[in-house]
């Protein structure tokens, strides 16, 4: 499994940014895929965007839909989520994940065998 970190959590207000990273500790293009997902306390996982590593297709989740864009580096060991115009109700715990299978209709886009820790993003209105 590949080893991932993320950062760049924290607090902002309602409105703000913020940008995820996450280092891998080898390149991903073994990978078929990579995403991020969140959970929030009291409710289920969900994967908030994802990316095939060799065709760079893309997935969103309705709600973070023309707000969070999802990037990687060339060299396919860092991911990125650039979230814009943060809600209170984008607060969770983010993680970034990486995975071998990527579905191109089912959820999750990309079924993840390797997961970081996780970062904390609150937003307060």
């Amino acid at each position: 499994q590949v080893q991932l970190v993320e950062s760049g959590g924290g607090s902002v207000q309602s409105g703000g940014s913020l940008r995820l990273s996450c280092a891998a500790s080898e390149s991903t293009y073994g990978r078929y895929c990579m995403a991020w997902f969140r959970q929030a306390p009291g409710k289920e996982r969900e994967e908030v965007a994802a990316i095939a590593i060799r065709s760079a297709s893309t997935y969103y989740a309705d709600s973070v839909k023309g707000r969070f864009p999802i990037s990687r580096d060339n060299a396919g060991n860092s991911l990125y989520l650039q979230m814009q115009s943060l809600k209170p109700e984008d607060t969770a715990m983010y993680y970034c994940a990486a995975g071998r299978v990527w579905y191109s209709t089912a959820s999750p886009r990309c079924k993840s065998d390797s997961w970081g820790q996780g970062t904390q993003v609150t937003v307060s209105s």
